[in-house]
């Protein structure tokens, strides 16, 4: 969007195997050869990475989507975590102290709400991270505040709510259950499927991310799906029907670090950013199955990773 927009953009990721790195390959070849685009493979976690990269280009703003994803895998390892989601936003911000740069965009996640009432309102205390995934978060959120604070760096943080669409990261739900029901491979699920999700599409919060990159002074924004959260069972019974296939399900226990259910309030994200997502998770969840059947059979075999 970004470019079609005629922005010069510089992506910036560091490959690493935490899923199928064919997947982020295939995302790139689709960059690769847009007018105004250059691809840079380092690690925010590195200083020198990033003084490198500001000593061939200057930027504007920065929108910090660099993260280690995941909820169950910071448990497995949480190093890596804080490392690029505590350490990695502190060396972007540092940069744009030391270069310059207009505005600072940080992905956040509603993961931060857990125990908290819905639907969720940024104003809420979010002093309960319930995994080393969302405490890593809430240092990143710290962190712009006090960049902002101290010098001045217009930064916003936006909590995204259950991002999904077509090629996404396959140790999310909605990649999962599409790939296992379509190969007949038993559905892992954690629970009863009643706990729910605001399911957000990534159209929706791309243009919310592009939209929050005015200036804005410190704002912590919401973009999430704006209606009642969606039970896992009722995305199985609807990727079933696309399908044409009925799952098989394998119940497991309700792991410690999952929230039971996400709700975002985003009367915020309309009233400062104009924003409204306008895909339903019928839709996208057809464009997601879409995308599985005209990329068979690579898309059959992406390699799932460590459940979310």
């Amino acid at each position: 969007m970004l470019l079609d927009d005629g922005h010069a953009v510089i992506g910036v990721d560091n490959m690493n195997d935490y899923y199928d790195v064919r997947l982020k390959q295939y995302r790139l070849e689709r960059l690769e050869d847009r007018d105004n685009f250059e691809f840079r493979r380092l690690d925010v976690e590195s200083t020198g990475c990033i003084d490198r990269l500001y000593a061939e280009f200057e930027f504007e703003t920065v929108l910090n989507l660099a993260a280690r994803a995941g909820v169950r895998y910071s448990m497995v390892n949480p190093t890596v975590y804080m490392m690029t989601n505590g350490m990695g936003t502190l060396n972007l911000l540092e940069a744009m102290k030391k270069y310059g740069g207009k505005k600072f965009v940080l992905a956040s996640t509603s993961s931060l709400y857990a125990g908290l009432p819905m639907p969720f309102l940024e104003t809420l205390p979010v002093n309960t991270p319930i995994s080393p995934y969302a405490a890593s978060k809430k240092s990143a959120e710290a962190m712009a505040y006090t960049y902002q604070h101290l010098y001045g760096i217009d930064s916003t943080i936006l909590r995204y709510f259950t991002v999904y669409g077509p090629a996404d990261r396959p140790d999310m739900a909605i990649h999962r259950f599409i790939q296992w029901i379509d190969k007949g491979v038993p559905i892992k699920l954690y629970g009863d499927g009643s706990q729910s999700r605001d399911f957000t599409y990534v159209d929706d919060i791309a243009k919310g991310t592009i939209a929050a990159m005015k200036p804005l002074g410190h704002q912590v924004i919401n973009l999430g799906g704006g209606n009642n959260p969606i039970e896992l069972k009722a995305v199985i019974t609807k990727i079933e029907q696309l399908l044409g296939k009925k799952a098989v399900i394998e119940h497991l226990p309700m792991h410690k670090a999952d929230m039971i259910s996400t709700w975002a309030d985003i009367k915020k994200a309309q009233s400062l950013l104009d924003w409204q997502p306008v895909v339903s998770l019928n839709d996208g969840l057809e464009l997601c199955v879409t995308w599985y059947r005209e990329n068979l059979p690579w898309s059959s075999q992406i390699q799932l990773g460590t459940a979310n």
